[in-house]
């Protein structure tokens, strides 16, 4: 594959990466805890550093000691992701949920933050390992890596920003509007955490004898 090619590979995977469901999900709950623009870009920028963090850690591996995910951990860091989202949901759907209980709005970044350092091999993600393993130059391993994370990064950037505008709007016009939209994908999220578990731990196989992972 030409240089430039494999760059622009990198970029476009990035984007289709940030849009992944569970990611989308997720991101969705965190920043449904804030009211305004900017808090909720930021929590997608801060999910993209995590994200990234974790996979050029890996990808690191995989460039300078050849490093191989077998199928059960692969498996593994996709049953991490299902029971952050779990998680995320829950702290926005439990009873009396508010702002200073528990997880207060500040918290929101650091929240994105650790549900992108999980997210980081799953999904998409481990695609972007897969490319990596096939590139023998290092420089450009590396290159397309950095595009990857940067991909990442804008179109989770992108997607908070255009969910907090319609937010905003929403809780400008009724004072109810954010409740409704905290506890919608606190639910959403709930659900497509505990569909993930049982599709990772029985149907794909984590908890049986012969696991099967196929990143996608």
């Amino acid at each position: 594959m030409q240089p430039l090619a494999l760059l622009g590979l990198g970029l476009l995977l990035g984007l289709r990466h940030a849009a992944d469901p569970d990611h989308v999900v997720a991101i969705s709950a965190i920043a449904a805890r804030t009211k305004r623009l900017w808090p909720a870009t930021r929590v997608g920028i801060v999910w993209g550093l995590g994200h990234t963090l974790t996979l050029s850690a890996v990808a690191g591996g995989i460039i300078i000691f050849g490093w191989v995910v077998p199928p059960r951990l692969g498996l593994a860091i996709e049953f991490c992701v299902a029971v952050a989202l779990v998680i995320v949901g829950f702290t926005n759907v439990r009873p009396h949920a508010h702002e200073g209980a528990g997880f207060p709005d500040a918290s929101g970044p650091l929240r994105a933050f650790l549900v992108g350092l999980v997210h980081g091999l799953a999904g998409s993600g481990a695609v972007a390992l897969l490319v990596v393993s096939t590139v023998r130059d290092p420089r450009w391993a590396c290159g397309y890596l950095l595009m990857f994370g940067a991909g990442t990064l804008l179109g989770m950037t992108i997607i908070t920003t255009g969910l907090a505008l319609p937010v905003s709007t929403l809780v400008r016009r009724w004072h109810w509007g954010s409740q409704f939209v905290r506890i919608g994908t606190g639910a959403m999220s709930v659900v497509m955490g505990l569909w993930l578990v049982y599709q990772i731990g029985w149907s794909d196989g984590l908890f049986l004898a012969a696991p099967a992972w196929t990143p996608h």
